[in-house]
Order: C-alpha cells, then sequence, then structure tokens
C-alpha cells in the first residue's frame, strides 16, 4: 500500500490542505494540539474502521463545519484507488466513483496499522481492549469476520432479551435452545479466527520483541476462554450456564468474555511485567500486526505511528525504525530530530491545523 496523495476539508482543526507523501517513512512534527494526530486519524478513517480515539462522528467536523471530507489516493499494488469519505452525523464513502452502502466496505480495500499512545493499556487494562485489537486485525485480513463479529453481537443481544423474558414466560425455552444453536455456531466460527490470527502473529511479535529486547525475552500469547477448560463446545456451555445466565439475565460464556493473556518468558506480562516490558509488548503487537498482513497479503499496509518514540531510548528507537523502512510509513513528533537517523524520506510541520511540506 502506497498513499500518493491525501487531501483533507473540514476535518477537525486540519485546514484545507493537498499532501502529497513519500512512499518512504513521512514525519510529522509540531508542538501539541496543533493537528498531527487528526492527520493520522484521518487516513486511519480511509481503512473502514472507526476512529482509534473512539470519537463519534459527529465530532469530527471543524467548528463551524457541517461536514467533513477526507479523499485518499493510493496504489494497492495493482492499480490506483480514489477513496472519499464524508462525515457528517455518520459517514458515507465511495470507492474509485461507486458509492459504498457503508463506510465497513473498504475494510480490507486500503490497509493500515496504527500505534497510539493509549494503546500501551492493552497490556495492563482488562480483557476487551485486547478482543477488539485481535479483531480489527482479522477484519483487515478477512473483511466477512466484520459481517460474523455484527452477527454475533445481534444473537447476543437477542438471547440477553430472551433472558430478561424466559423468568416470566417458561415456553420461551424453545426459542432460548433454537437460538443457543446458531449462537454457539457463530462463537465457534469467531474462536477458530481468533486462534489462526495468534498462531500467525506469534513468530512477528516474537521476533520484534526479541530485537527489541536484545534477545533477552520472548513474548507469547494464550487464548482464555471464559468458563471452559479445555476445547468444550460452546453449544455445551451455554446449556450449562444456562440457570445462571437466566439469573444474571446475560450470557457468561463466549468469544464476548474471552481473554488473550500476553507473557513474558511464559508469565503475565499484565502482572509481573515492567512498564518498560508492556510498552515493547504493545509495539510488538502492533508491528507483528503490519508484518502478519504482509505475510499473507503480499503487501505492506501503511503504517501509523502516534507519537511512539517519545519515550524509547536510542537503541529501541533504532530497532523500530529500522523495521519500517521498507513500508510507508507516518510518524508524528514534536522533534523531529527523534527520528533523525532516518535518511530520505520526507518532513511535514504543523502549526495550528496547517501543514507544510518540507
Amino acid at each position: 500500500m502506497r498513499i500518493s496523495e491525501i487531501r483533507v476539508r473540514g476535518f477537525r482543526n486540519l485546514s484545507e490542505t493537498a499532501l502529497h507523501p513519500t512512499p518512504g517513512v513521512n514525519v510529522i512534527y509540531g508542538e501539541n494540539a496543533q493537528g498531527k494526530t487528526n492527520l493520522i486519524e484521518a487516513v486511519w478513517m480511509c481503512s473502514g474502521m472507526k476512529s482509534f480515539r473512539g470519537a463519534k462522528e459527529p465530532e469530527m467536523p471543524a467548528f463551524g463545519s457541517k461536514q467533513a471530507q477526507i479523499c485518499l489516493r493510493y496504489d494497492d499494488g495493482s492499480r490506483m484507488n480514489d477513496i472519499e469519505l464524508k462525515i457528517e452525523n455518520r459517514r458515507s464513502a465511495v470507492l474509485n466513483g461507486i458509492p459504498l452502502s457503508s463506510p465497513a466496505g473498504l475494510i480490507g480495500k486500503f490497509r493500515a496499522v496504527v500505534f497510539y499512545p493509549s494503546f500501551l493499556s492493552i497490556v495492563q487494562a482488562g480483557p476487551q481492549g485486547r478482543r477488539r485489537f485481535i479483531d480489527a486485525a482479522i477484519c483487515q485480513l478477512y473483511p466477512a469476520f466484520a459481517k460474523l463479529l455484527a452477527e454475533y453481537g445481534r444473537l447476543l443481544r437477542q438471547r440477553g432479551a430472551l433472558l430478561k423474558d424466559i423468568r416470566m414466560e417458561s415456553s420461551l425455552l424453545d426459542m432460548l435452545d433454537v437460538l443457543d444453536l446458531r449462537l454457539a455456531e457463530c462463537a465457534e466460527q469467531l474462536t477458530a479466527r481468533r486462534l489462526q490470527y495468534l498462531e500467525a502473529l506469534t513468530p512477528f511479535a516474537d521476533e520484534i520483541y526479541g530485537g527489541i529486547s536484545s534477545g533477552r525475552e520472548k513474548i507469547s500469547f494464550r487464548y482464555i476462554r471464559k468458563g471452559a477448560d479445555g476445547d468444550r463446545p460452546y453449544g455445551e456451555l451455554l446449556r450449562e450456564n444456562r440457570r445462571t445466565d437466566i439469573l444474571n439475565r446475560s450470557t457468561g460464556v463466549g468469544p464476548h468474555r474471552d481473554d488473550v493473556e500476553i507473557c513474558i518468558n511464559g508469565v503475565s506480562a499484565r502482572v509481573y511485567g515492567s512498564q518498560g516490558q508492556q510498552r515493547s509488548c504493545a509495539l510488538a503487537l502492533k508491528l507483528g500486526e503490519a508484518s502478519v498482513i504482509r505475510d499473507l497479503t503480499g503487501s505492506s499496509p501503511v503504517t501509523l505511528l502516534d507519537d511512539v518514540m517519545s519515550e524509547l531510548d536510542a537503541g529501541r528507537q533504532n530497532y523500530i525504525l529500522n523495521h519500517i523502512g521498507d513500508r510507508q510509513v507516518f510518524i508524528t513528533c514534536c522533534d523531529p530530530d527523534a527520528v533523525g537517523r532516518l535518511t530520505g524520506g520526507m518532513r511535514v510541520s504543523v502549526r495550528g491545523g496547517v501543514l507544510t511540506e518540507e
């Protein structure tokens, strides 16, 4: 993936502009709150995914603007493509002149990997962030997985509503039997995809983490199925937990409850890892994600690194920079000298939302 032009209008604080990035490393620098992350976010939105900042669509148009527009021209290795994304109360997308029924239609068309400061909490925080990471990564490789996720969520909500009513109307148990069959089938497919992805991710993440730690440590992952010992079928687990689910009026087992344990040298990074080790784990996950995409598709995704260098020593900075030079990269920082060891590439200064190519 190589972006040749980015055009934005009315998006957050960014001035109307057209940027022509280099195929290599592009350093976006400036003081805080000038718009660096806004540019990274604009590129990411063209992947069809939601904002990595958790922002809602109505928050994205600039103050005084009703609509934001992002246009991206990129080469996917076989042809040039054009994306036009409009954001008002909701998003709408056009790919190569053809309107899409949903921006999710862009998933798998333009692939990108984004690292952002709050991603560091993926090791320390609860399982929701780890589930979200792995599911989003799979969606870029297999767009149909997004539909599977949506279907599972829909069935889960239906089951939740049924559990609330079933205590008053026992005849609904027959409906629960039918719904559980569909939910279990969907859950098995989701879990199989997650396990397959972790198997693909592990060697790349381990290589990267090993480089960051100078070969002293190894990273590994363990998939934890909530309430399950071994590989018992989800249909069996749902039946076994039905009484508890009816009492709690919620579904206690399934992919929506599962976790991915991140380990360093076989022990939990969340419990025993230092802050530096946890930061290195997060970096290994994201750079490993990019490597998986390249390995499975033959094309490197665009790599977006927001404020990744600020707390790394020179050795770790050098390692990361040496592993991203073969793809198109956007790095935001306050001090462009932080990536001064790079040769070539392009620098873009941002001040008050105005982008200036250097």
